[in-house]
């Protein structure tokens, strides 16, 4: 029997965190003109990316199932396994609802099952982030119910600051109206957004070009940030390398980070922001207690 710490593929958790710690990822599902893909699985980021840059391709995406998580979550009860699931925010998507089904079913089976489900209020790297913290706590020896305290802690207080650089794609999926979409366009406006307190993303300001809108990435992180230079931050970027490496670079000189656990930004979210996306997350709060354990 073992305390098994999961997420989802809209985390973004970075392949060498997988590797590390034998992380299990429950693959959000992908349609291509209509072939199911599985991200993380059987389409990736690079070949993602350049599928939508040509604009050919009809490209969806859907929560993972209830019946997709029953599956899931039966082999963990089987094996008598407790799970922690790190859920995708339900501001953004009904991840959290399907999962909380599908484990009612599950414990009609196995009603000895535990499973404690936590809605982030996260998206990407946020996420990824808290679930990459955690797995570092269980390796160095931390109580599972610290873990879990720890696990709501985060997914709490967890800011995001995610710029994008074209409103394609926000506008094809419903988020910005017609009109921020043609006057956005004309005055070269790139949205910054944030989660508000359902983990919804919402505008938070507008900056008027690429680089000024990167500056407001660093400038926030300092503004909400918390003891910035005890913390490791998250990063994520989906085709634009260079501007991201920028960012970090700038956030580590003037803050004084402690490290930074950075990733590309898979299908599930790039779908719908498209490859232009850099973002940054950290805590508003600080907690000491978990320190000994995120040595």
């Amino acid at each position: 029997m073992a305390f098994c710490i999961i997420t989802d593929s809209a985390s973004d958790v970075p392949k060498s965190v997988i590797d590390e710690y034998n992380l299990f990822v429950m693959p959000t599902p992908v349609t291509i003109d209509n072939e199911d893909l599985r991200d993380g699985k059987t389409i990736f980021p690079e070949e993602f990316y350049k599928i939508q840059a040509e604009g050919i391709k009809e490209i969806k995406t859907y929560h993972i199932s209830e019946l997709m998580f029953q599956e899931y979550f039966t082999e963990f009860a089987k094996r008598g396994d407790e799970v922690l699931y790190i859920c995708f925010s339900t501001g953004i998507a009904g991840t959290f609802q399907a999962a909380t089904l599908a484990k009612q079913e599950v414990l009609e089976e196995y009603p000895d099952f535990k499973i404690t489900i936590i809605d982030s209020k996260c998206a990407s790297i946020g996420y990824g982030l808290v679930t990459e913290r955690l797995l570092k706590m269980q390796k160095n020896g931390a109580p599972k119910e610290l873990i879990i305290e720890a696990a709501h802690f985060f997914c709490e207080h967890m800011v995001h600051v995610v710029a994008v650089q074209t409103l394609d794609y926000l506008y094809a999926g419903g988020r910005v109206s017609k009109t921020s979409f043609v006057v956005g366009g004309m005055l070269d406006i790139k949205p910054i957004l944030m989660t508000d307190e359902n983990g919804s993303l919402k505008a938070a300001e507008k900056a008027r070009g690429w680089k000024k809108a990167m500056a407001r990435i660093v400038d926030l992180i300092g503004e909400n940030g918390v003891e910035l230079d005890k913390q490791v931050i998250g990063m994520c970027y989906g085709t634009d390398k260079a501007s991201f490496d920028a960012v970090k670079a700038e956030l580590i000189e003037k803050y004084k980070v402690r490290g930074v656990v950075e990733t590309q930004v898979g299908c599930a979210i790039g779908a719908h922001t498209g490859g232009s996306i850099v973002a940054a997350v950290c805590l508003n709060a600080y907690e000491p207690k978990y320190d000994e354990y995120l040595k």
